[in-house]
């Protein structure tokens, strides 16, 4: 059994990304795994200021009081996180990439995260629209030796729900299920 945190980083509250999201959390929760999700809908996580506050403090708090020191509290006890995100030209979502760049923070070094996953879609009708945030994941795993469960992304997704009945929700509850 392991401890999974999935991350949705999309504004929109039940919209595709977080179906991909609960479509793996299915298969995880059925494979016997803890799964707590994180979304960022309603929360206030500012971006990283580069202040380095959080290298000089021996508790690596960070200058801004926000939701993001619960989600310190949460990724520190994951062993597998699980990034779910829309594209919004070409990158993740604002308020995801907000919530990673706030990873700057050496508490990341606590964490005892083994592994990582990416789900993903976006609107457009090209896989390629994936590239960049693909390239993005793959430094992470690299930079923090951290093994690589899949890579599930959906395109021509654009309004809400429009990944029902996509076959690639079967393949996160897949993967879920699959991750040990």
């Amino acid at each position: 059994m392991k401890n999974i945190v999935v991350i949705v980083g999309s504004p929109r509250k039940n919209g595709n990304t977080e179906l991909l999201a609960d479509a793996f959390i299915t298969g995880a929760r059925g494979a016997g795994n803890i799964v707590e999700k994180l979304t960022i809908i309603g929360k206030k996580i500012g971006g990283c200021i580069g202040c380095n506050a959080c290298c000089r403090d021996a508790e690596h708090r960070c200058v801004q009081h926000d939701d993001m020191e619960e989600y310190y509290r949460l990724l520190s006890a994951a062993d597998i996180i699980v990034i779910a995100t829309p594209i919004y030209f070409y990158g993740v979502s604002s308020q995801l990439k907000c919530l990673i760049d706030r990873l700057h923070n050496p508490i990341r070094s606590s964490f005892k995260v083994k592994k990582l996953g990416l789900l993903a879609v976006c609107a457009d009708e090209k896989e390629s629209v994936f590239d960049s945030v693909i390239t993005m994941y793959r430094s992470v795993l690299s930079y923090f030796s951290l093994v690589d469960i899949g890579i599930i992304t959906v395109y021509g997704v654009v309004e809400k729900g429009d990944i029902t009945g996509n076959p690639k929700l079967m393949v996160a509850e897949e993967m879920g299920r699959g991750v040990c």
